[in-house]
């Protein structure tokens, strides 16, 4: 399900901040896992712990991708939506992962470094069904425009884009990739090299590139052992697929029905139309064509968790248990369906379901422990137990993962009181004010000078 935020989701609904153009981070099970599939490969090559890359996802279809410090990579979803072919998307990640093993962020400037500190420090926005006014399963709006606007300072260097290319080539060949889909990428944005800044996209402006860049890409490639695999059937089936759900959540309905005709047969189109009818209110359609997916393939757990969405969504937590359990069987380690379950079984609110959640969201947490989204269910279930210091612990856990420390510390005050000394859960407490506490005293020294 698409989400805004880093909270949580399950499938595709994200929730754009306010303002005008303002941009969100958005989670997606199924989108997730397509990205962490392609970059696994390049980030062993390059040296590189995959469990220790961020891949995010950003609503915004213009062109662009970047890295931060922490090693961090973004993708706007605009160049999931322009890639001809898996192999493109790999070449985007296997550049960037270059930066990142080039340690071209450690060379920005301390006005750029305390710019980007700010922006994480500030990132994690808090609990989304509430912020964003929507009752979907657990999105976070991250940041805002102006935040983002912060990343437009990090302009690579052409030497850094050069070493970034021979780096990316050199990872890919090494996973036994085409280096094609580099170049491939790049050809789209040829031709703004002669373009006014203003005209030009966002990663040209902040990755500089030439023909001379290209030709020298082209003559490097053409020696590859590699240059002539080929995406196979399936890779490319699956992209289209996750293309027709992000087209789906964020272009209009109207838009989506002009684009994926009502002709159209394909798992894409049906994927893209039955999003948009959802979000036309044409609940009853939009299940019958989600239906329709689940009976040509039984067995992709995103299609599921769409129907489920969709009914927990439209306040039918009734009737969103039964899919969003068969998403998790069929995809039984994947925190954000199991938060999606855990949900809908706390909004239902029976009993069992309640302590059926509790277990389906600590171990959500064990793999995700800063998704405030999944805190904050479990804020809900534990109070629905008359637990009442867990749930305080709960709600101190979200609000320290949203960075609202002074949430956190007063949580963390109350659950200590009633939690017994010396246990897990009151040492935990006791660790969130010993963080907390002091960060807001320097914060209002600084406040005072």
């Amino acid at each position: 399900m698409i989400r805004a935020s880093i909270a949580l989701i399950s499938c595709l609904v994200v929730m754009v901040a306010a303002p005008a153009h303002a941009q969100s981070l958005i989670r997606d099970a199924e989108i997730e896992a397509m990205l962490y599939d392609y970059g696994d490969p390049l980030f062993r090559a390059a040296g590189l712990r995959s469990e220790d890359i961020g891949i995010y996802i950003v609503a915004d279809n213009s062109m662009n991708a970047f890295v931060t410090r922490g090693q961090n990579v973004f993708l706007n979803t605009g160049i999931i939506l322009e890639a001809d072919t898996p192999n493109q998307l790999q070449g985007v990640m296997a550049h960037e992962t270059g930066h990142i093993s080039g340690g071209h962020l450690l060379r920005m400037g301390e006005a750029q470094s305390q710019a980007m500190t700010t922006m994480f420090l500030t990132m994690g926005v808090g609990l989304l069904a509430v912020l964003a006014g929507a009752p979907d399963a657990g999105a976070a709006v991250m940041a805002s425009s102006q935040q983002f606007a912060a990343l437009n300072f990090m302009t690579h260097t052409r030497v850094q884009e050069s070493n970034a290319d021979q780096a990316a080539i050199e990872f890919m060949e090494t996973a036994g990739i085409s280096p094609e889909g580099i170049v491939g990428f790049f050809e789209r944005f040829r031709h703004e090299e002669v373009l006014a800044e203003r005209q030009q996209s966002p990663y040209f402006r902040t990755h500089p590139l030439s023909s001379a860049r290209i030709a020298a890409l082209r003559k490097k490639i053409s020696e590859s052992d590699f240059r002539d695999y080929r995406d196979s059937p399936e890779e490319i089936a699956r992209l289209q697929l996750v293309q027709g759900k992000i087209y789906g959540f964020l272009e209009t309905p109207q838009r989506v029905f002009r684009v994926y005709k009502r002709d159209d047969d394909s798992m894409p189109a049906r994927y893209a139309r039955a999003v948009a009818l959802y979000r036309s209110g044409a609940l009853d359609k939009a299940v019958e064509e989600v239906d329709s997916l689940i009976q040509s393939d039984p067995d992709y757990p995103y299609f599921h968790e769409l129907k489920g969405q969709m009914y927990f969504e439209s306040g039918k937590a009734n009737l969103a248990i039964e899919p969003y359990r068969k998403s998790v069987e069929l995809e039984p380690d994947q925190p954000l369906l199991e938060i999606g379950l855990a949900q809908s079984l706390i909004r239902h609110g029976e009993n069992d379901e309640i302590e059926e959640a509790i277990g389906l969201l600590k171990k959500s947490l064990r793999a995700e422990h800063d998704n405030s989204y999944a805190w904050y269910q479990l804020s809900l279930a534990y109070n629905a137990q008359g637990k009442t210091s867990l749930a305080q612990l709960a709600v101190a856990e979200q609000s320290f993962a949203s960075g609202d420390l002074r949430r956190a510390a007063m949580f963390a005050h109350r659950a200590k009181e009633g939690l017994e000394t010396g246990t897990l859960d009151w040492r935990r407490a006791s660790d969130i004010l010993s963080v907390s506490e002091p960060m807001l005293r320097a914060a209002a020294e600084q406040r005072r000078r």
